[in-house]
């Protein structure tokens, strides 16, 4: 059966608002896209690691609870998981204080099984930065062996303070092993800064990934491609206050259409304009659905979209067994 391996870091955030304490909530597009898709009965693992402390096992019951295998988070005994506070300011401006404290020994994850045409998402610090970042890139290496699909989501939590030159290279290798990248419009002003999404495509990601969706505020889509034909834009409901659900819904969506087309490795880079409109439709509904306090689809939604997921992989196992 194909599954969804989520690569990220575990955070848990908590906003503040004059002083006081607002939410608390497992911060992060990825773990909260794993949140979604394991609802929905796809299978799916968090690689991940946190401290065996109170917060750790907030984050570890969230994925727990919403069914996603944590057999491949590293519960390391010595510090504190990490940790964001997010104050939030007139006009909607926010400043983020990141808390954590790791052994020097990180990242000894035990890895899921990978196998062809599984999906594979990465991003957050974990993809950029050591000494995570080793680690990360050699399960990713041999997933891209393995011919899995490689989503990746660049951009890291904001407040964390480096050189972006530093972690430059990292990128671009990222990049290099993509089959889809999704962006945020303040991740790409971060990592290239005074270009525009169109500028950032031709000059930096085009050469090494085809397939570009490109979020701007407002819940508008674009889609960028070196394929023959136009860029595609596409208008979500812009109506939501969850910035942090709607984008990991989307990431979400993304990926479970991928199953339930049957996309394959193979098959991705010839999908045409139909079909890429189908994907992007259903993330959008995927993400509209996300922005409730979980940041995750409710149950309700997830079990609306099992039907289609079984008959997905159904066909897959069916074409899997006709070409053997």
């Amino acid at each position: 059966m194909r599954k969804i391996i989520t690569i990220a870091e575990s955070v848990l955030d908590t906003e503040y608002q004059g002083g006081q304490p607002l939410r608390s909530f497992v911060g992060g597009r990825i773990p909260c896209a794993a949140a979604s898709l394991a609802q929905a009965g796809v299978a799916t693992f968090m690689v991940s690691e946190c401290t065996t402390d109170a917060v750790g096992d907030i984050i570890v019951n969230y994925l727990s609870d919403h069914k996603v295998n944590v057999d491949s988070i590293d519960r390391y005994p010595d510090g504190a998981t990490a940790f964001s506070a997010i104050f939030k300011g007139e006009k909607g401006t926010e400043s983020i204080v990141n808390y954590g404290n790791y052994p020097e020994e990180r990242f000894k994850v035990i890895w899921p099984r990978i196998d062809k045409d599984d999906i594979v998402i990465i991003g957050s610090l974990y993809s950029v930065d050591l000494p995570q970042r080793a680690g990360l890139f050699e399960m990713v290496s041999y997933a891209v062996e393995r011919k899995a699909i490689i989503i990746y989501l660049p951009g890291f939590q904001h407040g964390i303070n480096f050189r972006i030159t530093r972690v430059m290279p990292n990128i671009l290798e990222n990049l290099e092993v993509s089959d889809i990248v999704i962006a945020q419009e303040q991740d790409i002003n971060t990592i290239f800064p005074d270009e525009s999404s169109e500028e950032a495509y031709r000059n930096h990601i085009e050469f090494y990934c085809n397939n570009y969706l490109h979020i701007y505020p407002g819940t508008v889509v674009k889609r960028y491609h070196s394929t023959p034909g136009p860029e595609c834009t596409y208008e979500g409901n812009n109506c939501t206050d969850n910035w942090l659900g709607w984008q990991a819904g989307f990431t979400a969506g993304i990926a479970f259409s991928l199953l339930a087309q049957g996309v394959t490795h193979d098959s991705l880079p010839s999908l045409g304009e139909a079909a890429w409109q189908g994907i992007i439709d259903e993330a959008m509904q995927w993400a509209q659905a996300s922005t409730g306090p979980d940041n995750c689809v409710n149950a309700e939604f997830a079990a609306s979209r099992q039907p289609a997921l079984e008959q997905g992989l159904l066909n897959y196992e069916k074409s899997k067994t006709e070409q053997e």
